[in-house]
């Protein structure tokens, strides 16, 4: 009889990250997993070199100078910081350390696919609160939560969607739920954000002993390969995260990197302005092509696509795969009809669109 897993474990289905290769195509445009269009500050990348003759040294178990380097940048407070290998593995550690199997985990309908695997991985069941136009709905989030619900995962902005909420919608919800309910605020996306209206969580995180924020060294920062995150809450959370951490979670290149990046503003807004130029221009494009576009403040865009035979998001995906063009499909999101691209190089962007453009003007199959 072969060891069994504990229950639950084996109805997860693994995280499928973006695909990168496209079949028969040596050098295909990805534009499947919001990676930073830019790369990454150079600054960055000369720290991670240069961290190579130290490379038999075990890394600071805490990511002290990291975390300084983070409080400073961010005006917080290093002791209310802790690092993890990507913000994924700060999320699972909340669900290690704050879910018993049978609690419940609220989410909104087109929450980040992870939150799901934290529940499960927990033995915790998992509540979707219906959405507005692909937006959350924090009324819905509300009622869903009731006065049970362990952790509340809010991505904010959110992925797949690319939209956001105001501050004043996310402290109505943290003040409509009990003392005894995590408010796990996920700002992955956060520094896309011009909006004066939009906080990412600090003040909230700051005020109440039941909210923490994450954050993500992967997207802004172009540092997604060296897998790096941060967590900002109260002192008694940042406390269970330490225990329930591996000792070198963080590895060395990458707390070196990370404080390189975190300091290099100038790549920060050339990252932002690059965004911001283009993802106005992907909605545009794409929007005259008869095709919905949901109005995105992050580093990608949600396309729709009709159910048409042969304008299906499934075909358009397949044919700009044939084309080099790899593009995520959101049907595990619940979105079947949908596509998520995300920004690239300028002429990447092009090729994309150019690629759509054909796709649209092929005459359905009858």
């Amino acid at each position: 009889m072969s060891i069994e897993p504990r229950a639950g474990i084996l109805d997860i289905r693994p995280y499928k990250p973006g695909a990168a290769e496209a079949p028969g195509i040596e050098n295909p445009i990805k534009l499947s997993s919001n990676e930073n269009a830019l790369g990454c500050s150079d600054k960055a990348a000369d720290a991670f070199r240069s961290s190579a003759s130290r490379l038999h040294l075990y890394p600071d178990g805490g990511a002290t100078a990291l975390r300084e380097a983070i409080a400073q940048e961010e005006g917080l407070e290093a002791e209310n910081i802790v690092c993890g290998c990507g913000s994924d593995e700060l999320l699972q550690l909340l669900g290690k350390a704050y879910l018993n199997p049978g609690d419940k985990v609220v989410q909104s309908q087109y929450g980040f696919l992870v939150y799901r695997l934290v529940a499960m991985q927990c033995g915790a069941q998992i509540v979707s609160a219906p959405e507005k136009d692909y937006t959350t709905d924090v009324d819905a989030l509300i009622e869903a939560a009731g006065d049970d619900a362990k952790i509340v995962f809010l991505a904010n902005p959110n992925n797949p969607t690319g939209t956001v909420i105001p501050n004043s919608e996310i402290r109505r919800l943290r003040e409509a739920l009990p003392a005894s309910t995590l408010l796990v605020m996920d700002a992955a996306y956060a520094e896309f954000v011009r909006d004066p209206n939009y906080e990412a969580g600090i003040e909230l995180a700051r005020e109440y002993d039941n909210v923490v924020m994450t954050r993500t060294f992967s997207k802004i920062h172009g540092l997604a390969g060296v897998r790096l995150g941060w967590a900002y809450g109260h002192k008694s959370i940042i406390d269970v995260l330490h225990r329930v951490r591996g000792p070198f979670n963080v590895n060395l290149p990458a707390i070196e990197a990370g404080i390189a990046a975190i300091k290099d503003r100038a790549f920060v807004k050339a990252s932002v302005d690059h965004n911001e130029e283009w993802v106005a221009w992907l909605r545009q494009q794409i929007g005259g092509l008869g095709l919905e576009v949901t109005p995105s403040v992050c580093n990608f865009v949600l396309v729709h696509f009709p159910e048409t035979p042969g304008k299906t998001a499934a075909e358009a995906d397949a044919y700009l795969t044939s084309k080099g063009l790899i593009v995520r499909g959101v049907a595990p999101y619940g979105l079947p009809n949908a596509l998520r691209v995300t920004v690239g190089k300028a002429d990447e962007n092009r090729a994309f669109l150019d690629a759509l453009s054909n796709f649209m003007a092929k005459t359905p199959a009858v």
